[in-house]
């Protein structure tokens, strides 16, 4: 990929073009440095960084509780009230020029729902898009996944041929469990065995 010269800088010939190695995004600690960058913002604007997390900053006082969390460039607000979230926003906006979303529907994975009783969270979208991507969306649904009596083994049937994908549909399997518990014992069982 070629560029033109930036401004304030000549070229020796006409015409002349530079060859463009590595763009500044696309280097390794590009993401190190827009968290750092994120982290002294909201440190910044009175939140603390929780050391159980590090990507959840919490702003606590006697009358309001409000807690960041942050993916990538992916930001939940949550707070008891709306005068914390709609001043961090107007912040967040001057300082990075920011788009809201609003309530929040889905995120990594998890429909979110909220309603006068809480939030509601499943992966019933991130399930269907496993079962797609598997090839078993048209199989029927069972009361258990897997009968508990079954003895699995390494010797009883055909290796699977794909190890990487094996891998990969395990570790989605595995994901699931957050909001299934009930397949919890199928996957670590099926995971041991490989």
């Amino acid at each position: 990929m070629y560029i033109w010269f930036p401004p304030r800088l000549t070229s020796i010939q006409p015409g002349q073009v530079c060859k463009l190695k590595r763009a500044l995004y696309g280097l390794k600690e590009a993401s190190r440095e827009w968290f750092a960058k994120l982290s002294s913002f909201f440190i910044s604007t009175g939140y603390t960084q929780s050391m159980n997390g590090y990507s959840l900053f919490i702003n606590s006082s006697k009358r309001s509780f409000a807690a960041l969390l942050v993916y990538v460039d992916d930001i939940i607000l949550a707070e008891n009230g709306k005068e914390e979230i709609e001043r961090v926003k107007e912040a967040l906006n001057k300082t990075f020029k920011i788009k809201d979303l609003g309530d929040l529907r889905y995120f990594l994975g998890f429909d979110v729902a909220g309603s006068k009783k809480g939030i509601i969270m499943n992966q019933r979208k991130y399930a269907l898009k496993l079962l797609t991507d598997a090839g078993l969306l048209a199989c029927k649904p069972a009361v258990t996944p897997m009968d508990n009596l079954v003895k699995l083994s390494s010797t009883g049937s055909v290796p699977f041929t794909n190890v990487h994908a094996y891998r990969r549909l395990i570790g989605r399997l595995m994901y699931l469990t957050n909001t299934r518990p009930d397949i919890t014992f199928f996957c670590s069982s099926t995971f041991s065995v490989s």
